[in-house]
């Protein structure tokens, strides 16, 4: 932003605005196109689910009255997955909307904070229009994190260490022993936020049990969502998972209502009752998300192992991943270029259903061959 409006913040000139994956209803207005294949934006392909489609259209009865902004029954739901009270948790208009949230509740001018590189960019701003510095620490040449260089990237300055684990767009995951040193690390202010936005795509054994963490009163708020997994990213529902205390100050500064009575009711009747539903959708991408990366692979693309339900891989020299991305888009298939990211010859795709996958491979190999 160049020019700024009169009594406008500042800090809002260094932040650049979200910029979301394209619609479906976008690309068919824009490019005059019948058929259009979604796979850059991490939607669950097999929802919405039955269960919470009942709920949610039921709710659509009393969509004229606020909801109960202390959400009371959903938080008891959600607590009881990770043998929590409903204390421990927090509501928002998705995982983005609570990373908003403990942003304003912690972040100050003049804080540091520290991510990783590629990461979600969200961090980078909201810290940005908060005031904070941003250090950013890159990921290593395998596309991991290298946890020793994000201790070391925390001083007595640092309030926020933001998390993306699996990590948006890599796909690859911090271990279990490595989150215990990053909060060792920690000034007596600081806090690890870890987002959790695809964990429930990963073994669980491969991810830290941040959970645990939270119980035994470190400094760490775990965030969660009902977007990738439970397939409700158009209800806009996410949660956090802190001690008590901290979940009164992250409610204290929320907007009220922040969550609507659609996305309330889709959520609750998961937690009761779709559950099954939910895991058999996880297990179907999963196992697409295998033979997805086994394909490009036998193509000669260089696939990073990923723990989520997208796909992220480096082209052959000679490719640009705007370019590709673009012929793709015209072909009727969005995925995503991580040139945005850094990474000129990389895409991000998502893991659609078998005929998605199939329509992307075989656009995708069109635009190889050229």
């Amino acid at each position: 932003m160049n020019e700024m409006i009169p009594g406008i913040r500042p800090t809002i000139r260094d932040v650049h605005p979200y910029v979301a994956g394209k619609t479906t209803e976008q690309v068919r207005r824009e490019l005059g196109l019948s058929s259009v294949v979604k796979l850059g934006s991490n939607e669950n392909p097999y929802a919405p689910f039955p269960t919470a489609l009942e709920a949610m259209q039921a709710a659509l009865a009393t969509i004229h009255t606020y909801p109960e902004n202390s959400f009371v029954e959903l938080r008891r739901r959600i607590g009881s997955l990770y043998d929590l009270s409903g204390d421990h948790v927090a509501i928002a208009h998705g995982a983005g909307g609570m990373l908003e949230t403990i942003a304003r509740a912690f972040v100050q001018p003049g804080d540091e904070v520290v991510t990783l590189s590629p990461t979600y960019g969200l961090y980078r701003e909201i810290s940005r229009f908060m005031g904070a510095e941003i250090v950013t620490v890159p990921v290593a040449e395998d596309h991991a994190t290298r946890m020793e260089d994000l201790v070391a990237a925390v001083t007595p300055a640092t309030k926020i260490v933001w998390l993306c684990n699996p990590n948006n767009p890599t796909g690859t995951v911090t271990r279990p022993a490595d989150l215990t040193p990053l909060l060792d690390a920690l000034p007596p202010h600081g806090w690890v936020v870890v987002d959790e936005a695809y964990a429930e795509f990963a073994d669980a054994e491969v991810l830290p049990d941040s959970v645990s963490a939270v119980r035994s009163g470190r400094h760490v708020i775990v965030v969660r969502t009902f977007s990738k997994a439970y397939g409700l990213a158009g209800a806009r529902m996410g949660y956090a998972l802190a001690d008590p205390a901290t979940i009164t100050a992250i409610d204290t500064v929320a907007e009220p209502f922040n969550a609507n009575r659609v996305g309330i009711a889709g959520a609750t009747a998961t937690l009761d009752g779709g559950l099954a539903e939910v895991r058999a959708a996880v297990e179907k991408i999963r196992n697409g998300r295998a033979r997805l990366e086994a394909a490009l692979a036998e193509l000669g693309m260089e696939v990073v192992s990923t723990h989520t339900n997208f796909v992220f891989f480096a082209l052959p020299d000679g490719h640009q991943a705007d370019a590709v991305a673009d012929a793709l888009l015209h072909r009727g298939v969005i995925v995503r270029s991580a040139a945005g990211w850094g990474y000129p010859r990389h895409m991000r795709v998502t893991v659609g259903t078998e005929e998605e996958n199939e329509t992307f491979l075989r656009a995708f190999r069109e635009v190889l061959d050229g």
